[in-house]
């Protein structure tokens, strides 16, 4: 069930995309499969280790002619009032590593992933563990629509209506017991059907984390599509997080596994380079990483570039979680 939740962050679907539109997405995708080769994850990983110290990141950006409306007639705004990123874009420009490190080759790489069946088991310090099938998700918890802005870590973003339930509402039937302190995520280990995984430069599986708080903020949800349409594989399929303050590597996609925990998880990135990764990843223009400024952003399908805003946009709703940390010991 498709709900819209106003919470002053999203917008009626009628006003993002026609109804025509939707109805005929399907029919969309199947015109377009032939163009699709080079579809893409519209979430985020920082950029590879070997890149530059003085290169941009994002500099491998499509062209800025393909702008927001090919694949969104009659789409409006976020709250911000900035224009939703095509769904081609969305589906066109991405890094999901388990595949491949180039953007535009993520799709054909992924495009014949089985997602289903699939599991995702909730676990640790919780009364209730169990192993939930990602059809009943969909069904035991509302789908709502969240219209969210995205911004990577290596300095471009996008505003994405993607489709989900609030993370809470798992927790909170799990029931995370008092010592809990830290979520737990991991994507799937599949290294024969994802060639990424063979990579010696990472820890695999991918592992993500929160704070208890922060993953029972509300603006968290578990993603199960976008566009009116169920999650492809390069999307992060069948379910992945959205964690829209932080930047983009935090989202982890394809996720089987969640587990509180008392201890902070290491995530790949902090494996991989502590230097320049840390567990909060909040989008800040303030900190800079160290191969690059934070300051601005490029949104896909606008020409030139933009200032990055305080927690993206989200400081009403989660700056109260770091009230009295260092944000620039914390990043």
């Amino acid at each position: 069930m498709l709900i819209k939740k106003r919470t002053g962050i999203e917008i009626p679907s009628s006003e993002i995309t026609p109804k025509q539109i939707y109805l005929s997405r399907r029919k969309f995708m199947a015109g377009a499969a032939a163009l699709a080769t080079t579809a893409a994850l519209a979430a985020c990983s920082p950029a590879s280790l070997n890149q530059s110290s003085d290169a941009e990141p994002g500099a491998d950006q499509p062209d800025a002619t393909a702008t927001a409306g090919e694949a969104t007639a009659g789409a409006t705004t976020d709250e911000l009032g900035d224009s939703l990123t095509t769904f081609k874009d969305v589906t066109n420009y991405n890094n999901f590593y388990e595949f491949t490190l180039d953007k535009e080759d993520v799709a054909p790489k992924s495009a014949d992933y089985p997602t289903s069946p699939w599991q995702v088991e909730v676990g640790g310090l919780v009364a209730n563990p169990g192993v939930y099938d990602v059809n009943d998700l969909r069904t035991r918890f509302e789908q709502e629509e969240r219209i969210y802005r995205l911004r990577c870590v290596e300095g471009w973003s996008m505003v994405i209506p993607w489709m989900g339930f609030p993370l809470a509402q798992l927790l909170k039937e799990v029931e995370p017991a008092s010592e809990a302190k830290y979520v737990r995520f991991e994507t799937i280990l599949d290294p024969e059907k994802m060639p990424g995984q063979s990579s010696p430069w990472y820890e695999w599986p991918y592992v993500e984390g929160l704070r208890v708080d922060e993953a029972m903020n509300d603006l968290v949800i578990l993603s199960t599509g976008l566009y009116g349409e169920e999650l492809l594989p390069q999307n992060g399929a069948p379910i992945r997080l959205v964690v829209p303050w932080k930047y983009g590597f935090k989202s982890i996609k394809s996720i089987v596994k969640i587990d509180l925990v008392d201890e902070m998880p290491t995530s790949l990135w902090m494996a991989a380079a502590p230097n320049e990764y840390g567990f909060y990843a909040n989008v800040n223009p303030e900190v800079a990483h160290p191969r690059w400024s934070q300051a601005t952003e490029r949104r896909i399908g606008e020409l030139g570039r933009r200032k990055t805003i305080l927690f993206n946009g989200y400081e009403e709703q989660v700056a109260h979680l770091y009230d009295g940390m260092d944000l620039h010991e914390n990043y």
